[in-house]
């Protein structure tokens, strides 16, 4: 494959990446530097036309000082290679740690909402309103309904598991609570939106995605989930995914200074943080893909992130408005 990037330099070494549930990546090491080998293998994602499609709004993001690692272009101008029927690319490696929120100061957590508003407002100019066009219609947020049989389904297969462990045990624990948690709630489902989505986002926003060098954010990473959603619901999201403790508290004074970092370079109101907050509350209390991939596709490797996402729902329901209050004030 190198063959086709004339300027890489020669092969000396290609090892697998551990990070990544979607996705295999490959550090390359060649006589004229390292290189990060990705291998789309999410078949929503990896097709040739929408790969494409994500590198040239990452080059177009760059050129607006977005920080971004765009693919390098091979011989033929072109930056997917196909190899038995898969799709790759090669990208520049970029040195960096990853940093979860509890890593982040105040000033950090700032910028931080700062770099997702000017991702949006960036992708904004870079992709066009037109091209969302086509955007599908205002999606109905999850029904109780469907989420008692989900439940009734996910506590079956976790009683069921031969042998139980800690995890089992947890699992029966949050779907019960979770399941009076709804029944209590029910009235409060967000109304289905009346237009369609109108915002590029980058899709999956969390901190695995962006590479920091010191205190500097210096690299987006990730981009296979680029498209159009609500805005201010990626941004709330991502916070719930950045500021979450292990006992599932987020940290509201690192939320609120992202949010208001977030809302001034988004120039995003007040009112449309709060229709996202509760939005995505009600999408996390609906939601259970942890014990989906480990209950019905037989793949834990999620697993670690169950105690702090299942305990999160539950505080969330609880301090309600005080997570709102952290995004809108």
């Amino acid at each position: 494959m190198l063959r086709r990037y004339p300027d890489a330099g020669d092969p000396l070494t290609c090892e697998p990446l551990d990070q990544g549930l979607l996705n295999h990546g490959y550090r390359v090491s060649t006589t004229r530097g390292s290189y990060f080998l990705k291998h789309h293998l999410d078949d929503s994602t990896g097709d040739r036309a929408t790969i494409v499609r994500q590198h040239r709004a990452t080059q177009r993001l760059q050129s607006l000082g977005v920080p971004v690692a765009p693919p390098v272009v091979d011989s033929d101008g072109d930056t997917v290679t196909e190899i038995g029927g898969r799709c790759y690319a090669l990208h520049p490696w970029v040195d960096g740690l990853h940093r979860a929120g509890a890593q982040l100061t105040l000033a950090q957590s700032l910028r931080l909402g700062a770099l997702l508003g000017a991702v949006h407002t960036g992708l904004e100019q870079v992709m066009g309103a037109g091209a969302a066009a086509g955007a599908r219609s205002g999606h109905a947020s999850p029904d109780p309904a469907d989420t008692f049989a989900v439940i009734d389904e996910l506590l079956a297969a976790a009683r069921g598991r031969r042998p139980r462990d800690a995890f089992d045990e947890l699992a029966e624990h949050r779907l019960l609570e979770r399941r009076t948690l709804l029944e209590q709630h029910a009235d409060r489902r967000p109304p289905t939106p009346d237009g369609p989505a109108t915002g590029w986002v980058h899709g999956d926003f969390h901190p695995l995605n962006v590479l920091y060098r010191g205190a500097e954010p210096v690299a987006i990473l990730d981009w296979d989930r680029l498209g159009v959603q609500p805005r201010a619901e990626e941004a709330v999201r991502a916070a719930a995914i950045f500021f979450v403790q292990p006992a599932g508290e987020l940290e509201l004074g690192k939320v609120r200074a992202y949010a208001r970092a977030y809302r001034r370079a988004a120039g995003a109101g007040a009112d449309e943080l709060a229709a996202a907050v509760h939005r995505v509350w009600w999408e996390r209390l609906n939601d259970f893909w942890i014990l989906h991939w480990r209950y019905c596709l037989n793949d834990r490797r999620a697993d670690p992130q169950f105690p702090a996402v299942s305990a999160l729902a539950v505080w969330w329901t609880r301090e309600y408005e005080a997570v709102r209050d952290a995004f809108t004030e």
